[in-house]
């Protein structure tokens, strides 16, 4: 959740990146960079963005699990040999 006060402006910025770079460090919360006002710019620590991204493949995996289980109970399934071939065909194997 980005709070009110973690959005700076890019000036702000240039004039003390040290001083930003440790609050979020301190606080592990990321920061908005804005320029004219608009939010341009998301900086965080990069344990937090590591965190973040395998969240979203964790996500993404979970999707494509659910996609599949429903197509299964479904009954639009295809079997493993036919699969296979079209795989082959279709990689140049």
């Amino acid at each position: 959740m980005i709070r009110l006060s973690d959005i700076h402006s890019v000036t702000d910025f240039q004039r003390n990146p040290k001083g930003l770079l440790g609050k979020i460090r301190a606080s592990g919360n990321p920061a908005v960079l804005t320029v004219n006002g608009k939010a341009e710019f998301v900086v965080q620590d990069a344990a937090s963005y590591e965190a973040l991204v395998d969240r979203a493949r964790a996500a993404d995996d979970m999707e494509a699990i659910r996609i599949g289980l429903e197509q299964s109970l479904s009954g639009q399934m295809q079997p493993i040999d036919e699969f296979f071939s079209e795989f082959r065909k279709a990689n140049g194997l």
